[in-house]
């Protein structure tokens, strides 16, 4: 990784680290929180020995939520997205541009592990996947040519691409992910982890990480709660109100 794993236990030191760390990056960073660190960086469908094929998730999605949704998704990216909303697994993986966003995920459960705030250089990564955009800092949307072989029926109309996961960005069309400043990188058919991308024996420059110990979590989350991140901020929904009034 870009650095050695760093021990992070408040939100001070999380300002000192980032100030430190992307000094000499102008490019944009994402951030993403595992509340457990020993968690990879990969998307939910391709986890475990025998996922479930995507065909199959997306085809039934569509027969259940077709008649519950006012507006039909126009693409089969923005079916993935509506997907990964309400928990259906999916080659995405989400990300934020707000670091305390990322961190509010990491802490949010008060579980025994070891937690972590993964940073991720987008523009970094995708260069690995052999896009050049004309500008230096650019990253794609799912609407680029460049997303089209990560489309659905692409892969599942061909066998013999293996591509590396990728960096893009998508319109905010709902208030949780404006909220949470979504944006996403989206896996191909290999379950090939983020933080392990590269030539062998190179350094993944385009990421790294903070441990947060797990005694630390509550203590971090209380304070994220004074600066007004919370599960309402994240979750702008009727079902978050009783987290603030009660």
């Amino acid at each position: 990784m870009r650095f050695p794993d760093r021990k992070l236990t408040s939100i001070g030191q999380l300002l000192d680290l980032l100030r430190a760390d992307l000094a000499t990056y102008a490019g944009p960073a994402w951030y993403r929180g595992h509340r457990d660190a020993s968690w990879h960086l990969e998307p939910k469908l391709l986890r475990g020995p025998a996922p479930l094929t995507e065909s199959h998730l997306l085809n039934r999605f569509r027969q259940y939520a077709s008649l519950l949704i006012d507006h039909k998704p126009d693409t089969e990216f923005d079916w993935m997205f509506l997907m990964q909303h309400h928990g259906i697994s999916t080659r995405l993986l989400d990300w934020s541009e707000n670091p305390l966003v990322g961190l509010y995920f990491a802490v949010a459960k008060n579980t025994p592990e070891d937690a972590a705030l993964w940073v991720l250089f987008p523009t970094l990564l995708n260069s690995l996947a052999n896009i050049r955009p004309a500008f230096e800092f650019e990253i794609p949307s799912f609407d680029d040519t460049d997303l089209r072989n990560y489309l659905p029926s692409t892969i599942a109309n061909e066998h013999r691409s293996h591509l590396n996961p990728v960096a893009a960005i998508a319109p905010r069309n709902s208030a949780r992910m404006q909220a949470q400043q979504g944006v996403f990188t989206v896996s191909h058919r290999d379950n090939i982890f983020i933080e392990n991308i590269g030539p062998p024996g190179t350094q993944q420059d385009h990421v790294f990480r903070y441990v947060i110990p797990a005694a630390a979590k509550m203590q971090i989350k209380d304070d994220l709660n004074r600066l007004g991140v919370t599960l309402f901020s994240m979750f702008p929904e009727l079902s978050s109100i009783a987290s603030i009034v009660e």
